[in-house]
């Protein structure tokens, strides 16, 4: 269970209940100032993700080496977007678990990550094998 959904709402509401206990009306406005500014701040960020990531196609990376080797296990996918500037390709279906995206470089390497519940769960990079050898001298 995602004890996040449920602890970051009681512990706003129990920050409000102690800046009226130990402030009065004051101690609700600041805390209240508080959590809103909190909000707007992870809102804004989103938003300037969202707007870094529009302007790149869907699916793209620079380097899906490079990309493999800065994931890690639980980060979530906003973090991951931040990081490719890009829109992941989905695999899975719509509005079902786990959500499966797709990266890809010029070269063809691809990185294909798993979230669950919205952090990364496992990713997995392919390289295409060179096609000849090179020529001899």
């Amino acid at each position: 269970m995602n004890f996040q959904k449920i602890f970051v709402p009681v512990a706003g509401v129990a920050a409000i209940v102690l800046g009226y206990r130990f402030y009065g009306w004051a101690g609700v406005a600041a805390v209240a100032g508080g959590l809103v500014m909190w909000v707007l701040l992870h809102f804004s960020r989103m938003m300037q993700v969202l707007k870094r990531a529009a302007n790149r196609p869907i699916g793209y990376v620079d380097s899906a080496v490079m990309l493999n080797a800065k994931l890690k296990p639980g980060m979530t996918l906003l973090h991951v977007v931040a990081m490719t500037r890009a829109l992941g390709e989905r695999l899975s279906p719509k509005d079902e678990q786990p959500e499966i995206f797709r990266w890809a470089d010029a070269g063809e390497s691809r990185v294909t990550c798993t979230f669950v519940g919205g952090k990364l769960a496992h990713h997995e990079l392919f390289r295409p094998a060179p096609d000849a050898a090179p020529p001899a001298p």
